[in-house]
């Protein structure tokens, strides 16, 4: 190997039956909520750790959800294709490209019953946030230090 990050593309079909937990997995992307950029695709952001997906064992996180069903997933709104999964039966054909490693934005989870998981919400606030503080203590403390001292 000549030590690149990437891999070629493996296509697999995956068939699984919802379970009690649906399908046991999160998805991300979308025309209007792009995972990768400058691909509408949909993604799997997390394989949940008890259900179908997991029991199988083939459907990684990363893996791009090419159909469902038979039914493509390209061109497609999050909400559109959350809505696929949601009405998809019991038993659920996946056709999955999947990659060893993937060029991604961040890992904006969303469940794959259609609920969104605030994960890079909450966790870009929280930075912000702490950087903020860092960001004024560190001005306040050159501040201090910078104030001319009475006399000795």
């Amino acid at each position: 190997m000549n030590g690149s990050a990437h891999s070629a593309p493996t296509d697999l079909d995956i068939k699984l039956k919802r379970g009690p937990a649906g399908l046991g997995f999160n998805i991300v992307g979308g025309v209007d909520q792009q995972y990768i950029m400058n691909d509408g695709g949909i993604y799997v952001a997390k394989i949940k750790e008890k259900g179908a997906a997991a029991q199988d064992g083939r459907l990684q996180e990363g893996d791009k959800i090419l159909a469902i069903n038979g039914q493509k997933l390209e061109n497609l709104s999050h909400s559109a294709a959350v809505e696929l999964f949601r009405s998809a039966g019991e038993d659920v054909q996946l056709s999955v490209q999947q990659r060893s490693s993937l060029p991604q934005n961040g890992p904006a989870s969303s469940r794959g019953d259609g609920e969104s998981s605030p994960a890079l919400g909450t966790w870009t606030l929280f930075t912000v946030f702490t950087l903020a503080v860092a960001a004024a203590g560190f001005i306040i403390y050159k501040r201090i230090q910078l104030r001319p001292r009475g006399p000795c």
